[in-house]
């Protein structure tokens, strides 16, 4: 034996890399987590949903990926952590501060560390690596990109940003155009180029979250889709299931 398979048999992986953004990603990559080898998942999450909002540092796919991961998000939400407590939130409103985007007391401190780190230096993937570590989670998550990358969706009103949009307006304007504002010119985590080029991989997941404000500001990152139509390994589009979908 040679080559690719030679590789596969020595390193003895079942190498998997998932494109996830929130919720539906998340589910899906819980659920491939428990059906092979969790140290062998790599999980590409989409930051372009990522904001600053009350002088925080939040990333919202990667949050939902991690609690999902450690068995700590909130099923009945979808989003955020289980047995959340909202003090935060409740005094905040008290004060007349904006309370549109909700942060439970817990992740509340997820946030409040991630922006400490950042500013005093180290990376997005490198704290989200030490978080899944401190949380026990075996499967890898990694940022599409540990630049800035942006979603931005041109509407009837003006640009907006992608939580702008969804959580603050609840989707209401008209939108024309959507843009990744930075995404061309970001470079691609060395570490999932180097899952894309490893000869174990098996497979390149496209989870089943939105193909537009989750999938697409992933495969816009520098060369991310050049990475990935190059990588010899099949790539599976996943897609909810719905009686009212063909």
């Amino acid at each position: 034996m040679s080559g690719a398979g030679a590789e596969r048999k020595k390193t003895d992986k079942t190498l998997v890399v998932a494109l996830s953004g929130g919720i539906g990603g998340a589910k899906l990559a819980l659920g491939l987590s428990r059906v092979m080898p969790a140290a062998d998942l790599v999980v590409v999450g989409n930051t372009g949903d990522d904001f600053e909002h009350l002088g925080l540092s939040i990333s919202p796919d990667l949050d939902t990926l991690m609690y999902a991961l450690a068995g700590l998000d909130d099923p009945q939400r979808g989003w955020g952590r289980r047995d959340e407590t909202w003090t935060f939130m409740t005094a905040l409103s008290k004060l007349g501060g904006e309370t549109w985007f909700q942060l439970g007391d817990g992740d509340l401190a997820t946030h409040a560390e991630r922006t400490r780190r950042l500013r005093s230096g180290e990376s997005l993937s490198a704290i989200t690596t030490d978080f899944c570590a401190r949380l026990g989670i075996a499967a890898r998550i990694l940022p599409m990109t540990d630049d800035t990358a942006r979603t931005v969706l041109i509407t009837t009103e003006g640009p907006l940003d992608f939580q702008d949009y969804f959580v603050r307006l609840k989707c209401e304007p008209k939108v024309l155009k959507i843009e990744y504002e930075g995404a061309e010119d970001a470079d691609v985590h060395p570490a999932v180029l180097a899952a894309l080029d490893d000869p174990a991989l098996r497979a390149v997941v496209i989870c089943p979250s939105n193909p537009f404000l989750s999938i697409d500001p992933i495969l816009a990152v520098g060369t991310m889709r050049e990475a990935i139509a190059n990588c010899a390994a099949p790539v599976v589009r996943c897609r909810p299931s719905s009686a009212a979908v063909p």
